[in-house]
């Protein structure tokens, strides 16, 4: 299955199982999100890419209510989710999109994404990032919250086993897991450190990583 029929699968389960699937998942949305919303510049719109169900959106949304938020996805039943999450609030919008080729009519002054980035293909990776310096104004942000391989195949698999024995042990059904490892064929994981170099070649002049647990990290890129 392709990536939209593998969410669309799962689109009822996906919030409920998230914790399971992210075990560093307070520190992850919550904390780190709180601490980027304290510090970058209030946006009057966010755009959230492979938004899904929109829970980061609802993170990102506790800080600034008044923010206008496009949320797109390829998985048209994830969305759904989404538009019942936010209840047909007439700030939140949802649309069915690819945003590896497209993105939707700005201006935003940020961008958001959680674990959506890490499915496209290093090239992809990099015109994106071209694609939303280009669309960003002065002072604006990306943030992506993703998981990544390490620097090395060694410690790679030091990372992917820890998880893996995490997630046997979260309480996650065997079709949980299941599903999940026909998942991750479709990853294509690069390193913090190969998406942050890629970020500062697509213009942007301030690029930190401000949260990292084993696989999972917090990449703010900030346009001067």
């Amino acid at each position: 299955m392709n990536i939209e029929q593998q969410f669309n699968g799962i689109a009822q389960e996906y919030d409920q199982n998230r914790r399971k699937f992210i075990p560093c998942f307070d520190d992850f949305y919550g904390r780190t999100t709180e601490f980027l919303a304290a510090h970058l510049p209030a946006p009057q719109r966010i755009l959230d890419l492979g938004a899904g169900t929109g829970l980061l959106s609802s993170f990102w949304f506790s800080h600034f209510p008044q923010a206008d938020y496009v949320l797109v996805d390829l998985a048209e039943d994830m969305l759904q989710v989404a538009r019942r999450r936010f209840d047909a609030l007439p700030n939140v919008c949802c649309e069915g999109m690819d945003f590896s080729k497209a993105l939707p009519s700005g201006p935003f002054e940020g961008v958001i994404s959680a674990l959506s980035v890490h499915h496209l293909e290093q090239a992809q990776k990099q015109e994106l990032f071209l694609r939303l310096y280009e669309c960003l104004p002065s002072g604006g942000w990306f943030v992506n919250y993703d998981q990544f391989c390490a620097g090395t195949p060694e410690m790679s698999a030091w990372f992917d086993s820890y998880w893996e024995n995490q997630l046997r042990e979260s309480g996650l059904t065997s079709r949980d897991i299941a599903l999940w490892e026909e998942r991750r064929k479709l990853d294509r994981e690069c390193t913090l450190e190969q998406e942050m170099q890629m970020l500062r070649e697509s213009g942007f002049e301030m690029v930190q990583c401000v949260y990292s647990c084993q696989k999972f990290s917090v990449i703010a890129a900030v346009k001067s």
